[in-house]
């Protein structure tokens, strides 16, 4: 016997073998057809009787194995089913000879035969014949399960002789000794009259009707002659058939035990009454045992006696195999027989035994095998150590049989079957093809082998001719045992991937193979490895703010309440991923990752572009170049949504190696992300500044926290003005409906005098609506005015100078220069630098702040802010060192005294309104008189210094509520205003005087006295007020003035008669009525009245 047949289970011994072959040329479909028909008929019940039949049936049978029947009747070949096809009665003689043809191969063992004809009609199918069945079309024969059925009951009948024959057989000593084929050569020569020959011949004829009684379904039979003929040959030594009856011992005992087999779902056979108990109580008319007890008693003795224990099983089994092992031609049998105990083992969940029987399969030396029974026998091995849970020892197997498909002697390799059988040893090896197994945490297996076997799945793959899947496999390798590549080993791997590619690059299809298995996708999500994805929020400029309502900003319009704990409870959830800031439609997003290149070579990543849901978004690829094992390195992705909504970043692809790959964020370990899922709002303008001023490295930080997106910066002399023109370009898609302009001054501690920005928007708002590509130029006046009297240094300095305001002349503007300082002066205090420097110039900061809207994103109530920041340099121009008073020489206007100084570095021209130019070069101080305004006392506010005057609050108020009643507003001498020069008279002419006053108080003031008191002034601090014989008065010199109303005017006439030339001024005092006090002339404004008496004219 030289073909095992790895399929054989214990029960098989309760078979009967019937071969199913074609005669002629028949389709291996319309064969196969057939085929499964007849095999379903497995089980057939014996009429008349409580026994069931069970059939083995195969398509191919060697012929050599039929000599072996003798030794297990169920190798013998007992039934003969032939299917062929004829179509013409011509054609009939040459079939049924290849019929016979066909029998006289296995024609020693046949019990009965059929053939099967297909497609012959008329005559010759009419004639009636037992062995051969005529049917019009393989799909006409609905009878081929019932003549089965009646071919069956034809074997049990030639069955059922048979053993009755052997089992009553009373030939006396003359038993017939049954052999095996290697046995024949040995007997020859023996006494066949040895008491030890004719137990032999019993022992093995016993054992041979113990075959013959499970095959007719009479288990309790043939256990007790299964008994007997273990007992004999034993006691002969007649280890072959000992052996044999061991194996028929323990395949009655499984057949009772396992009714439903041990095949496995494949080969499990459920008999009909076959249960321990029909076996128990069923009744065989006949059937007698060797004692001649009924059968009922022969039950009840095998139920206790003759059945084996599970235990006793396996133990007889491995005696059985112990004694085929002595037999160098019984290799088949031994194999089998450890195949068979192994399935029963598997069935105990022994599973240590059952590797032990497997671990001697595995070691019988067998004939030279042909490359397929080596792959069959390697492919069985695996099974039945996957059978008892021995994954990877299956696996190995497994791929023995792989390898064996390819052996260099094979002359066309199967690659095909070899890709198979590796792809089943995957799961042994605890390797899975899914790529997301792999992210679960610790990695199962054994990694060295595992790649080991990927490069074999990438081989055969490209033997196969299917680029795609080489390329499948071997990203897959890269992707999953990155961490245990070395690094030669990741370059060549690589670079093997790089070479598949250029012909087929890889994809993320989902590849299916003919046989139903399907490869998913292998993205590289560790090409390059991402540690942290974070939206990035538009930049200031761009950021869209949402105009305030009345219910706020967080809350739906399309709810009524103010505040709902549902819907804050779900906007919470929403929340968990949403992040709180927008994106617009149309404008160019951003999504920072934070990357690591785990390779020992530059990474190229190509294509690298967003993944997006929701919304309707175009990616824009880059490409980046990783340096080796680079550490974490920022990328930015960037893209532009189309549409609005909520937009949700599902992950990034990428082209590495030629391999093109769809990353997503749920699928990468150890990710970071603050969130997923953005707001898309409306389309909004954009505008673009730009301006006639530098841009400043000066970047301003407001206490807002708000960015500026563009800095300028410009010097100005304190009291300079300044154009600034601005251009606003729309560079968006939307017109520019709405501009709003407003400035904020940042923290600063100088005192600003006016107004530092101004502007006018009716020219760019003329404009509205700005199209795309239009712009609007804004012009704004930069104005400084700042007091620099603070500085101390510069004061100190001045000082020195010792200028006095006194000997100078009282009439028009005037100027000195001063004396210049000595050479060994400091020319600068210790902490601070020389008037004119740089470090005493100022800083202004302010904001200009452009918020715009239009478009779609107007109409949802959306805006845009555009911050323009303004860093100006003020460095002092003209410095007053010094200010001081003159004596009033005009009712409206008084003397202002200044020591100019020019801090700056180029020469000034200082102008006093109408007065002359003064010119001052660099570093110089001069001195002017100019002429101002009076003001209004009610328009003043009240000085903090004047409360240190006074005692109380009170006569604060006193003195300031009198300052304001009266003001005398002209004086004049004969018609002429003397506010400004002397006026002239004649000596010996009267002079008209006038005094007119006005009320300036919010009541009534008077009744009081007005005199007028001439006197001379001689330069030199002395005043002369004896001037009886100089100055007359036509009348009274002093005037009383009634209740003067509020703004009510009030005047005093009087005339003055000059008796001798010369300068003479007029001191004009009040006094109240009733009172001696005079009233200070602070009170009054009063003038200083200048007269000037000229000779007469003759």
């Amino acid at each position: 016997m030289s073909v095992p047949d790895y399929m054989q289970c214990a029960e098989d011994h309760q078979t009967l073998l019937v071969v199913v072959q074609p005669v002629g040329v028949v389709s291996e479909d319309n064969f196969f057809r057939i085929y499964k028909r007849i095999s379903s008929v497995s089980q057939v019940s014996v009429r008349d009787s409580q026994r069931v039949l069970c059939i083995r049936y195969r398509h191919h049978y060697p012929p050599e194995n039929n000599e072996w029947g003798d030794f297990q009747t169920h190798r013998k070949v007992v039934g003969l089913v032939t299917v062929t096809d004829c179509r013409s009665a011509r054609d009939w003689p040459q079939t049924l000879e290849k019929f016979h043809m066909q029998k006289e191969l296995y024609g020693s063992t046949l019990y009965d035969s059929r053939l099967f004809v297909f497609g012959l009609q008329g005559g010759v199918a009419e004639q009636p014949r037992t062995d051969v069945a005529f049917y019009p079309s393989y799909d006409d024969c609905q009878a081929v399960e019932k003549r089965v059925e009646d071919f069956i009951e034809s074997l049990f009948i030639v069955l059922e002789s048979k053993r009755l024959d052997r089992a009553t057989d009373k030939s006396g000593d003359k038993i017939p000794l049954l052999c095996v084929p290697f046995e024949k050569k040995d007997f020859v020569g023996l006494d066949t009259d040895s008491r030890h020959y004719k137990k032999r011949c019993q022992g093995r004829t016993r054992k041979h009707v113990g075959d013959l009684c499970l095959q007719a379904g009479m288990l309790q039979d043939a256990l007790v002659h299964y008994h007997v003929a273990v007992e004999l040959l034993r006691s002969v030594n007649d280890f072959l058939w000992l052996g044999a009856a061991l194996e028929g011992l323990c395949s009655a005992s499984v057949i009772y035990h396992y009714p439903g087999g041990t095949g496995g779902q494949s080969g499990a056979r459920r008999f009909l009454g076959n249960s321990p108990a029909d076996a128990a109580n069923r009744h065989r008319p006949g059937a007698l045992t060797t004692n001649g007890i009924n059968a009922d008693t022969s039950a009840e003795i095998g139920r206790a006696k003759n059945c084996l224990s599970p235990e006793d099983i396996v133990d007889r089994y491995k005696e059985a195999i112990s004694c085929y092992s002595k037999y160098k031609n019984a290799g088949v049998i031994e194999l089998e027989a450890c195949v068979k105990a192994v399935r029963i083992l598997a069935i105990q969940k022994r599973s240590m035994e059952a590797s032990e029987f497997l671990q001697n399969a595995v070691y019988i030396n067998l004939r030279q095998l042909s490359e397929e029974e080596k792959i069959q026998r390697y492919s069985i091995l695996s099974e039945l150590y996957e059978l008892i849970g021995f994954r990877r020892k299956s696996a190995f197997f497994k791929r023995v049989a792989a390898m064996q498909c390819v052996a260099p002697s094979i002359a066309e390799p199967g690659w095909r079957a070899c890709y198979k059988l590796l792809l089943e040893t995957l799961p042994g090896y605890s390797l899975s093809l899914d790529p997301k197994d792999f992210n679960k945490g610790t990695h199962r297996g054994w990694a060295a082998v595992q790649m080991r076997l990927l490069h074999e799945l990438v081989y055969a793959s490209r033997r196969m001719g299917n680029p795609a899947l080489s390329v499948r496999h071997l990203s897959f390798l890269l992707q999953t045992m990155l961490d245990f590549l070395s690094d030669q080993e990741k370059k060549d791997v690589t670079q093997s991937l790089e070479s598949y590619t250029s012909k087929c690059p890889g994809t993320m299809e989902v590849i299916t193979l003919p046989d139903g298995l399907t490869l998913l996708p292998v993205p590289f999500t560790k090409l390059p490895i991402v540690r942290r994805v974070q939206l990035l929020n538009l930049p200031t400029s761009l950021r869209p703010q949402k105009m305030k309502s009345l219910l706020g900003q967080s809350v739906s319009a399309k709810s009524p309440f103010i505040y709902s704990p549902i819907t804050a409870h779900s906007r919470g959830e929403e929340r968990s991923k949403k992040i709180d800031f927008q994106w617009v439609q149309g404008d160019v997003c951003e999504v920072q990752l934070m990357v690591y290149n785990p390779m020992p070579f530059e990474l190229r990543v190509e294509n690298m572009g967003l993944l997006t849901s929701g919304v309707e978004f175009e990616s824009l690829p880059a490409a980046l170049s990783l340096p080796a094992e680079s550490g974490l390195y920022p990328v930015t992705l960037v893209g532009v949504p189309q549409t609005t909504g909520t937009i949700t970043v599902n992950g990034y692809h990428t082209t590495v190696f030629g391999v093109f790959s769809d990353c997503l964020l749920d699928n990468l370990p150890g990710l970071k992300t603050s969130g997923s899922s953005v707001e898309v709002i409306p389309a909004l303008p954009r505008l673009q500044i730009s301006t006639s001023l530098p841009r400043s490295a000066h970047s301003l930080q407001p206490s807002s926290g708000d960015e500026i997106s563009t800095n300028v910066s410009v010097q100005l002399y304190n009291g300079e003005t300044q154009q600034l023109i601005i251009k606003l370009e729309n560079i968006g898609m939307e017109p520019l409906e709405k501009l709003e302009v407003t400035s904020k001054m940042l923290t600063t501690k100088e005192k600003l005098y006016g107004d530092f920005l101004s502007w006018k928007l009716e020219e760019a708002r003329a404009q509205l609506p700005l199209q795309p590509g239009e712009v609007a130029t804004i012009t704004v006046s930069i104005r400084a005015k700042l007091d620099f009297s603070c500085q101390e240094n510069v004061l100190q300095d001045l000082s020195d100078d010792g200028i006095s305001v006194s000997g100078f002349a009282l009439c028009s503007p005037f100027r000195q220069v001063v004396r210049p300082r000595a050479d060994g002066k400091p020319a600068s205090a210790p902490e601070g630098g020389r008037p004119g420097d740089t470090s005493q110039a100022k800083t202004l900061e302010a904001v200009l702040s452009f918020k715009y809207s239009g478009g779609p994103g107007h109409a949802e109530g959306y805006y845009r802010s555009l911050a323009l920041g303004l860093h100006v340099e003020v460095e002092p121009s003209v410095f007053f060192s010094r200010v001081s008073t003159l004596p009033a020489t005009s009712t409206r206007q008084c003397h202002l005294l200044l020591d100019v100084f020019n801090c700056a570095e180029h020469e000034l021209t200082v102008r006093a309104r109408s007065s002359e130019e003064l010119t001052l070069h660099p570093g110089e101080c001069q001195r002017m008189a100019i002429q101002v305004d009076k003001f209004d006392f009610e328009s003043f506010p009240e000085s903090p210094g004047e409360k240190g005057q006074f005692a109380n609050s009170k006569q604060l108020e006193e003195e300031r509520q009198a300052a304001r009643s009266l003001e005398i507003n002209d004086v004049l001498v004969d018609g002429q205003p003397c506010d400004r020069e002397a006026a002239a008279c004649r000596v010996g002419d009267p002079v008209r005087l006038e005094v007119r006053l006005t009320n300036r108080s919010a009541r009534s003031v008077g009744p009081f006295a007005l005199s007028v008191v001439p006197f001379q002034d001689h330069r030199n601090g002395v005043h002369s007020y004896d001037l009886h014989g100089a100055v007359s008065f036509v009348g009274s010199s002093t005037f009383y003035l009634d209740t003067v109303q509020p703004s009510g005017q009030s005047a005093c006439l009087g005339a003055l008669l000059f008796l001798h030339t010369g300068d003479f001024s007029l001191h004009i005092r009040s006094q109240a009525d009733g009172k001696s006090k005079e009233l200070p002339r602070s009170w009054l404004c009063l003038p200083g009245v200048r007269v000037r008496a000229l000779e007469a004219q003759a």
